[in-house]
């Protein structure tokens, strides 16, 4: 386990001597700044995160209240100590309010310092664990942004959380549109580079006769129109993640190239004679076959094996139809609130339109769905002619009893569900007439499918006796 990091900012030397040396002693590393100027650069330095801070209150270019404000709007995790000579009760009630742990009264003793920052620490972890669990049992199974009932996208948010914290290769695999750059996003937001920068090269909308440059940069007179040194993006990433859209679109001989510099840390730009340590974390993503590209030759075997030291597989939205409510429904509150329109929810009616449609461009097509209804709709809640006519389409080519092969009982009588549904316009009531089953029966299935309905207040609890 790497040992807990903390920062001493305090423009006395004998102090952050002092406590650099008692921190020290007990295996913490410790790094120690003058001022707030030389502290945000620290903090802001690209690598592992500082779990607590102690801060003089009175600095040469601020205060430490001030510092404690930037610390815990950028990384509101850190945990904050104050250290006082000055300072008068109100402040220091000031500082607590805005975040700080606790503070520390000049002088004090080597044994004052080492159980308050053990205190702090172990608050800090307890904050984080609470997060995580909050995060775990959300009942819109939603972390990181993601969003996610279904149990594969539960067991990729713990993948993020696992996986993050290291430098491990990621390989992403999904099709257009399931969320993969949010995926990417959350490992770089989780990972101990997350202060460091996060370059995004999508392999196949860059043409092949310029990606090399782009990637690895180069030296000036290395072609035609070099007419200065450029860094390449590869470069850029350094104490960061570089995350590579499409991969499978990189010509065969930059595969090689990117190998090389994936198992050396070293690249050499284009056009020069000398190699520049790189230091960066890959993320690669495609909406291919892995599998097939490589018996194409598209991708290296030597390179997949490289890129996917975890491999994260992200289903389409057919795949995880209890995800479309909770996924509209955070959609719905976005783009309400950007046009700035009074909508409190999605008819049961709409809900059974969007849960039959096949959503072949997944979530980013739910998206522009719910946005479309957004903007047309003419009630206080979405209704099925607020949906784009395609969704109608598709709907009105599905109509009659026809079962798909290989479809499950349980699949089957999610459609019929959905389907009576929007022929009642959403009228639980003759719905469940319609289908033979109890009220409660139906409003169990409906939570289970992830068909949106609220109960009325003097419905019967559903029992475990109701027949289905």
């Amino acid at each position: 386990m790497q040992p807990k990091r903390i920062l001493v900012v305090d423009d006395e030397k004998s102090i952050t001597n002092a406590l650099e040396l008692v921190f020290g002693d007990e295996g913490y590393d410790v790094k120690t700044a003058g001022s707030v100027a030389e502290a945000v650069g620290l903090l802001g330095g690209g690598g592992r995160p500082f779990d607590l801070v102690f801060t003089d209150l009175r600095l040469p270019d601020s205060t430490g209240i001030e510092l404690l404000d930037r610390i815990k709007a950028d990384a509101p995790d850190t945990q904050v100590v104050l250290i006082t000579a000055h300072g008068t009760l109100e402040t220091v009630i000031d500082a607590i309010k805005r975040g700080a742990y606790y503070y520390v009264e000049k002088p004090f003793t080597p044994e004052q310092v080492l159980m308050l920052a053990a205190r702090a620490l172990q608050f800090g972890e307890i904050r984080r664990e609470n997060k995580a669990l909050k995060e775990a049992l959300s009942p819109e199974g939603e972390a990181f942004g993601i969003t996610g009932r279904d149990p594969r996208m539960r067991r990729i948010i713990e993948t993020i959380r696992t996986a993050a914290p290291s430098d491990a290769s990621v390989l992403i695999e999904g099709e257009s549109g399931t969320g993969k750059e949010l995926v990417a996003g959350a490992l770089h937001a989780q990972s101990h580079r997350s202060g460091g920068p996060y370059i995004r090269i999508n392999c196949a909308a860059i043409p092949s006769e310029l990606i090399e440059s782009e990637l690895f940069g180069y030296k000036k007179g290395a072609f035609t129109g070099a007419d200065r040194d450029k860094r390449g993006l590869i470069e850029a990433a350094s104490g960061g993640t570089l995350l590579l859209d499409e991969i499978g679109e990189m010509p065969p001989h930059l595969q090689t190239k990117l190998l090389r510099v994936l198992q050396d840390r070293r690249l050499r730009r284009l056009g020069d004679e000398h190699e520049l340590a790189v230091d960066f974390r890959l993320i690669s993503s495609t909406n291919r076959d892995t599998s097939q590209m490589i018996r194409d030759g598209g991708l290296r075997k030597d390179l997949y094996f490289r890129i996917s030291t975890v491999k994260i597989s992200v289903p389409p939205l057919r795949e995880r139809p209890e995800d479309i409510a909770p996924l509209a429904e955070r959609f719905l509150r976005t783009y309400a609130g950007k046009y700035v329109r009074r909508i409190r929810g999605i008819s049961p009616s709409a809900f059974s339109l969007l849960a039959r449609y096949d959503w072949p461009g997944n979530v980013r097509e739910l998206e522009s769905v719910v946005e479309h209804a957004v903007l047309f709709a003419r009630e206080d809640q979405l209704m099925p002619e607020d949906m784009p006519a395609h969704l109608h389409a598709s709907q009105a080519s599905h109509d009659g009893c026809v079962i798909p092969p290989y479809m499950t009982m349980e699949e089957i009588e999610r459609s019929a569900i959905a389907q009576t549904l929007e022929r009642t316009g959403g009228n639980v009531k003759k719905t469940a007439e319609i289908l033979d089953y109890h009220r409660p029966t139906l409003y169990r299935k409906l939570k289970k499918f992830g068909f949106k309905s609220d109960a009325p207040a003097d419905e019967p609890a559903p029992d475990e006796g109701a027949r289905e």
